[in-house]
């Protein structure tokens, strides 16, 4: 009896011990990638040099749910059971599946979020490939959006590694990019939230302007949300500093905020009511006479730009729009609409926008 607890006790303190050196190899390992570091731009054969007043574009964005987000997935941190992508094979399909549509979609410039490289949830696939491949000869910038420590969890299948970026694809001449890093919450929650940034990609205009492209990401998992007010604070100082310096600007992303007036509840059905990250966007925070938010719906057949990932994909489920742009007031507004893929190969569908840039 006595050596069979003392075998338990011994099994318990390695236990212990085990996981305490985990919780301390998650905090040592954690960092944070530093501010306004340069970001390589890769440059595109066919890209233009110069854009001048009265040129139109075409700008789609799209969170491509690190190309695991098929209709029948689910999400461990949405509720639902999957950590990694169904498996190798199907990850190339559905990458393959994103990449035919980006083609088709023949737009000027791209904004796409989730782009994992290197990844223990994505098989280590290098996702950047496949998108250079579907817009050969554009100038591309990508910028790491957060590079996490292996994670534990879930039990069945450890989510692992994950190194998520933000890549940028453009018809147009990139002369330089950054990366900015943005506030996240200080404690324990930090973990999850991971690291947060948003690119700025700089194409020369006509006149000694420049034209900034901004690519965001902002956050989903946090307390109270409140973070999130201070990313989207420091975003648009950012910008509204640019439009002050007479450049042109257009962002673009996943804002993790509904972004519909009114609430995207009213156009779907479904109430947001418990989920932090589905709340209205602070437009009280937006100065109107410096950027315009751009949430792209039609009221007559809308269509959402996101599905909670708590089960397979449901007309039931959760669906708001959270992707979205936000403008300078010397770009012009032409059209814009959320394309309805169905979720068929992320929990976003794309939004995509035509403007005219003026004088």
């Amino acid at each position: 009896m006595k050596k069979a607890v003392r075998i338990l006790l011994i099994a318990l303190a390695a236990l212990l011990v085990i996981v305490l050196g985990y919780v301390a190899y998650v905090f040592i390992a954690y960092h944070r990638i530093p501010d306004h570091q340069a970001l390589d731009v890769r440059p595109g054969e066919s890209a233009g040099e110069t854009v001048r007043a009265g040129d139109e574009l075409t700008v789609l964005s799209w969170n491509i749910g690190f190309g695991a987000y098929e209709d029948d997935y689910s999400f461990f941190m949405d509720g639902g059971s999957e950590s990694w992508a169904w498996s190798r094979e199907r990850l190339n399909e559905n990458l393959s599946g994103i990449s035919a549509e980006l083609k088709s979609a023949n737009a000027d410039l791209y904004f796409l979020q989730e782009v994992d490289h290197d990844s223990t949830r994505t098989y280590h696939v290098d996702e950047r490939e496949f998108l250079y491949a579907a817009q050969p000869g554009y100038a591309s910038v990508y910028a790491v959006n957060y590079d996490s420590p292996f994670l534990f969890y879930p039990l069945h299948q450890p989510h692992g590694r994950s190194r998520a970026g933000l890549m940028t694809l453009t018809r147009l001449a990139v002369s330089s990019a950054e990366r900015r890093s943005l506030p996240v919450e200080a404690g324990v929650t930090k973990l999850v939230d991971l690291d947060r940034c948003y690119s700025v990609s700089r194409v020369p205009a006509e006149g000694g302007r420049e034209l900034c492209l901004y690519n965001l990401h902002l956050s989903a998992y946090s307390s109270d949300g409140s973070i999130a007010d201070e990313q989207l604070r420091m975003l648009l100082s950012d910008m509204q500093a640019e439009v002050e310096r007479g450049n042109y600007v257009i962002g673009g992303g996943d804002f993790n905020k509904d972004l519909l007036p009114g609430g995207s509840a009213a156009y779907f059905g479904v109430s947001a009511e418990g989920y932090t990250w589905a709340q209205p966007i602070r437009t009280d925070l937006i100065d109107s006479t410096a950027l315009t938010l751009v949430a792209p719906v039609d009221p007559a057949a809308p269509v959402a730009s996101c599905r909670n990932a708590d089960a397979p994909y449901s007309p039931a489920q959760l669906t708001l729009t959270v992707d979205g742009f936000l403008v300078s007031p010397n770009v012009t507004v032409l059209s814009g609409e959320v394309l309805d893929f169905g979720f068929a190969y992320s929990d976003h569908n794309p939004v995509r926008m035509t403007i005219r840039l003026g004088e």
